[in-house]
């Protein structure tokens, strides 16, 4: 058994992503195009093109949005040439922060990640500050109620890492980032469908918070989740949602 009420805090995340379903798309393009630029254009032949376009699929991104992405990643487009960045620091109380991004000026890119942190009680570092804090993996979440013994028997035949109970009957399978897809097909054909599935830094620790340091930190992580170049933003913190 593990945690609090990660559940909460899942539908809380769920709840802002569909709010942000515009700049979803808008990442998501970056993302293809990147995957096509350095694996290749063939999904079947580039596990990470595949594993966003089904992100894609899954946020009800149009078909012709995708193929456009590949396009301009293998040259058949032109289009802006994207860098990958990670930027590390810490928010509230210490908590560790990661932010990837992808952009085509690093000068704007930092500078606009610096002034998140700062602006909002947080601190830039240096890279490899915060990094070990957190795990590649793929996660998969159950809601409560789903039936324990049975996902546990799925999942280790699929050939998930492990599977997590929370204390509020949330479950998590885990599994190595170049597993999920099958681990999740073959949930998937056992009955299983996930509330969220994705790869991602999954914290080693974490550092649960509320009341005025629960905000505080909620407005760091949107100030550096509305930069336009953000990918993705991984904390340590746990953000207590009221009930």
């Amino acid at each position: 058994m593990a945690g609090h009420s990660k559940w909460a805090n899942i539908q809380h995340r769920k709840n802002r992503q569909d709010a942000k379903r515009g700049k979803i798309f808008t990442r998501l393009i970056k993302e293809i195009t990147v995957a096509a630029r350095l694996g290749g254009g063939d999904p079947n032949a580039n596990p990470r093109l595949r594993l966003v376009m089904d992100k894609a699929f899954d946020n009800n991104m149009p078909k012709e949005n995708v193929e456009r992405a590949i396009k301009r990643g293998t040259g058949g487009l032109e289009g802006a040439n994207y860098e990958e960045i990670r930027y590390e620091g810490y928010g509230i109380g210490g908590a560790a922060v990661m932010v990837d991004c992808m952009t085509d000026n690093r000068t704007r890119t930092v500078a606009d990640v610096r002034h998140a942190f700062s602006k909002n009680g947080g601190n830039l570092g240096g890279e490899g500050s915060v990094a070990f804090l957190f795990k590649h993996c793929g996660q998969l979440v159950y809601a409560p109620g789903t039936d324990e013994a049975k996902l546990m028997d799925a999942a280790i035949d699929a050939g998930a890492d492990d599977v997590v109970t929370n204390d509020d009957g949330s479950i998590e399978v885990v599994t190595a980032p170049a597993n999920f897809m099958a681990v999740r097909a073959g949930l998937e054909r056992a009955g299983f469908k996930p509330e969220l599935a994705e790869v991602t830094y999954k914290p080693a620790t974490e550092n649960v918070m509320k009341g005025d340091d629960a905000a505080r930190m909620q407005k760091l992580l949107d100030a550096l989740e509305g930069i336009d170049d953000v990918q993705d933003v991984y904390t340590t913190a746990v953000i207590e949602q009221p009930n």
